[in-house]
């Protein structure tokens, strides 16, 4: 453990014993290891939930640049996505669901761009803003198979394809079905799930309603996205590569599930 001050975004004990083989590239002891592991991971646990820049990093952290620079080689790894995989097994098993599904709900969100993410950005004219595109697929239980970044402009079908590939990679082919809303209808969509062994549900709106209608499977992505924007990092695109926006994503999902994982079997603090 630290000496310094906790933060609440700091990494619980138990957590930390899940995730540190996933991220140690090196051994923890390793002879040019400089910094703690931990505190490279509780600074940029700290970063996608507070928002702040790289270099305003807290000096009680190690240096920015250090925490940048592993970030990046995990990302690049895909360490935060083998730690989802593991991690939404778990849940699954613990509501009582087989580890892989065979649903998902796919949907995207607008993040509005900024000036160190502009140069890829595109013009979302259904939502008015200029900025980048999230692509997700959950399971049911609104629990991360996979995501994507591209600019605004980007339409929602065309994504069906890499998606579908992401998900059945994910569950070995086990996904059957893939809710969606209409931005996803047309046969060229279907096409491209159906390459993929998988069904698009395009699930609609009623014709006539007043206020807030509650769409059957939808609302688990449109939650899922909620509980990402918790992280104030992600509420604006502020990265120079869209790898590194997709990473985050994955960090903050990971950070979720752990905290649910470890409150479902005991080890909460």
């Amino acid at each position: 453990m630290t000496a310094r001050k906790p933060y609440p975004s700091d990494v619980q004990d138990e957590e930390w014993d899940f995730v540190a083989p996933y991220l140690s590239l090196l051994p923890l002891d390793a002879a040019q290891r400089e910094h703690s592991l931990r505190e490279v991971f509780n600074a940029l646990r700290w970063l996608v939930r507070s928002g702040a820049p790289w270099r305003m990093l807290p000096h009680d952290f190690p240096p920015w640049y250090t925490v940048y620079q592993q970030t990046q080689r995990w990302i690049k790894a895909g360490c935060f996505e083998s730690i989802a995989h593991d991690l939404r097994s778990l849940l699954r098993l613990a509501a009582g669901r087989e580890p892989a599904p065979t649903a998902t709900i796919l949907d995207s969100r607008t993040i509005q761009s900024t000036p160190e993410s502009g140069a890829r950005a595109g013009y979302d004219g259904a939502k008015r803003r200029k900025g980048s595109k999230v692509h997700a697929a959950v399971d049911t239980l609104g629990q991360l198979l996979a995501l994507h970044v591209t600019p605004a402009n980007e339409q929602d079908r065309d994504q069906v394809a890499q998606l579908a590939k992401s998900v059945q990679e994910a569950t070995n082919l086990n996904v059957e079905i893939a809710y969606v809303d209409q931005g996803y209808t047309g046969e060229a969509a279907a096409e491209q799930a159906q390459d993929f062994c998988m069904e698009l549900m395009v699930v609609k709106h009623t014709e006539a309603k007043k206020g807030f209608v509650l769409l059957p499977r939808r609302w688990v992505v449109e939650r899922s996205f909620a509980w990402a924007a918790r992280f104030r990092r992600l509420a604006r695109d502020y990265e120079r590569m869209a790898q590194t926006l997709a990473g985050l994503h994955y960090v903050a999902f990971v950070c979720l599930m752990l905290s649910k994982t470890m409150s479902i079997f005991g080890f909460s603090s």
